[in-house]
Protein backbone atom coordinates (compact mmCIF):
# COMPACT_ATOMS: atom_id res chain seq x y z
CA UNK A 1 0.00 0.00 0.00
CA UNK A 2 2.92 2.25 0.63
CA UNK A 3 4.44 2.16 -2.77
CA UNK A 4 0.51 2.93 -4.00
CA UNK A 5 0.13 5.92 -1.44
CA UNK A 6 3.76 6.98 -3.31
CA UNK A 7 2.38 6.60 -6.93
CA UNK A 8 -1.04 8.72 -6.21
CA UNK A 9 0.93 11.09 -4.11
CA UNK A 10 3.62 11.56 -7.24
CA UNK A 11 0.51 12.08 -9.62
CA UNK A 12 -0.88 14.36 -6.99
CA UNK A 13 2.49 16.33 -6.83
CA UNK A 14 3.31 16.38 -10.68
CA UNK A 15 0.18 18.09 -11.58
CA UNK A 16 -1.92 21.02 -11.23
CA UNK A 17 -5.06 19.05 -11.91
CA UNK A 18 -5.70 15.41 -11.40
CA UNK A 19 -9.21 13.63 -12.25
CA UNK A 20 -8.86 9.99 -10.86
CA UNK A 21 -11.82 8.62 -12.79
CA UNK A 22 -13.16 5.48 -14.62
CA UNK A 23 -12.15 5.24 -18.09
CA UNK A 24 -10.44 8.25 -19.78
CA UNK A 25 -11.65 11.73 -20.85
CA UNK A 26 -12.71 10.65 -24.77
CA UNK A 27 -14.27 7.45 -22.92
CA UNK A 28 -15.86 7.67 -19.39
CA UNK A 29 -17.15 4.70 -18.30
CA UNK A 30 -19.75 5.54 -16.11
CA UNK A 31 -22.06 9.13 -15.67
CA UNK A 32 -20.32 10.42 -12.65
CA UNK A 33 -17.44 10.51 -14.55
CA UNK A 34 -18.71 11.42 -17.83
CA UNK A 35 -19.66 14.38 -15.61
CA UNK A 36 -16.48 15.16 -13.78
CA UNK A 37 -15.03 15.34 -17.26
CA UNK A 38 -17.98 17.83 -18.78
CA UNK A 39 -17.33 20.40 -16.21
CA UNK A 40 -13.54 20.18 -16.31
CA UNK A 41 -14.04 20.93 -20.05
CA UNK A 42 -16.28 23.63 -19.69
CA UNK A 43 -13.72 25.44 -17.65
CA UNK A 44 -11.46 25.08 -19.91
CA UNK A 45 -8.31 24.09 -18.07
CA UNK A 46 -5.39 21.51 -18.70
CA UNK A 47 -5.80 18.18 -16.46
CA UNK A 48 -4.65 15.05 -16.13
CA UNK A 49 -6.53 11.50 -15.36
CA UNK A 50 -5.95 8.43 -14.39
CA UNK A 51 -8.11 5.44 -15.18
CA UNK A 52 -8.88 3.72 -11.90
CA UNK A 53 -9.71 0.64 -14.09
CA UNK A 54 -6.74 0.20 -15.70
CA UNK A 55 -4.85 -0.06 -12.44
CA UNK A 56 -6.60 -2.02 -9.20
CA UNK A 57 -4.28 -0.85 -6.43
CA UNK A 58 -4.90 2.99 -7.72
CA UNK A 59 -8.85 1.97 -8.24
CA UNK A 60 -8.42 0.86 -4.26
CA UNK A 61 -5.49 3.12 -2.81
CA UNK A 62 -7.25 6.58 -4.08
CA UNK A 63 -9.88 5.58 -1.64
CA UNK A 64 -7.79 5.64 1.16
CA UNK A 65 -5.39 8.39 0.29
CA UNK A 66 -8.09 10.58 -0.11
CA UNK A 67 -10.82 8.81 2.47
CA UNK A 68 -13.19 9.56 -0.04
CA UNK A 69 -15.10 6.32 -0.88
CA UNK A 70 -16.46 6.88 -4.36
CA UNK A 71 -14.85 7.82 -7.70
CA UNK A 72 -14.22 10.18 -9.62
CA UNK A 73 -12.21 12.03 -7.31
CA UNK A 74 -10.98 15.66 -8.32
CA UNK A 75 -7.27 17.17 -6.99
CA UNK A 76 -6.31 20.60 -7.57
CA UNK A 77 -2.93 21.97 -6.36
CA UNK A 78 -2.05 18.46 -4.52
CA UNK A 79 -5.55 19.32 -2.26
CA UNK A 80 -8.45 16.97 -2.87
CA UNK A 81 -11.43 18.79 -3.84
CA UNK A 82 -14.44 16.20 -4.06
CA UNK A 83 -16.39 13.78 -6.14
CA UNK A 84 -18.56 14.57 -8.90
CA UNK A 85 -21.50 15.94 -6.52
CA UNK A 86 -19.12 18.57 -4.91
CA UNK A 87 -17.68 19.43 -8.18
CA UNK A 88 -20.90 20.04 -9.64
CA UNK A 89 -22.03 22.28 -6.67
CA UNK A 90 -19.18 24.36 -7.13
CA UNK A 91 -19.52 24.12 -10.67
CA UNK A 92 -22.67 26.21 -10.45
CA UNK A 93 -21.75 28.50 -7.73
CA UNK A 94 -19.32 29.92 -9.68
CA UNK A 95 -16.71 28.41 -6.76
CA UNK A 96 -14.99 25.55 -8.84
CA UNK A 97 -14.01 28.08 -11.88
CA UNK A 98 -13.00 30.85 -8.76
CA UNK A 99 -10.67 28.62 -7.24
CA UNK A 100 -9.25 27.64 -10.50
CA UNK A 101 -8.47 31.08 -11.43
CA UNK A 102 -6.41 32.13 -7.99
CA UNK A 103 -4.68 29.16 -7.76
CA UNK A 104 -3.54 29.81 -11.36
CA UNK A 105 -4.19 26.34 -12.96
CA UNK A 106 -3.41 26.36 -16.64
CA UNK A 107 -5.93 26.62 -19.41
CA UNK A 108 -6.37 23.87 -22.11
CA UNK A 109 -4.44 23.94 -25.34
CA UNK A 110 -6.91 24.54 -28.07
Amino acid sequence: MADTNTRISTLVGDNDVVLFMKGTPLFPQCGFSSRAVAILDHCGIAYESVDVLQDMEIRQGIKSYSDWPTIPQLYVKGEFVGGSDIMMEMFEAGELQQMLDEQGVAKAES
